[in-house]
């Protein structure tokens, strides 16, 4: 497999994104809002202040993109 093979794929990968973000735009928004308010003024961000936030995003990408081949 060529290197040109795996850039042709992760460009494909990418350019499906946008429609993916917009079926998670509440999850996407949720995550957005806690990370902002989490490193609001002189708070420093920590690690897993948003991880539910997080993990309700990655499983609505999960969901979006359908099984694995």
């Amino acid at each position: 497999m060529s290197g040109r093979d795996v850039w042709l794929r992760a460009r494909a990968r990418l350019r499906r994104f946008p429609a993916l973000l917009e079926r998670c735009g509440e999850q996407a928004s949720a995550y957005g809002r806690c990370v902002a308010a989490a490193s609001a003024g002189s708070a420093e961000l920590r690690r897993d202040a948003c991880v539910r936030e997080f993990q309700a995003l990655q499983e609505c990408f999960a969901r979006a993109v359908g099984p694995a081949k």
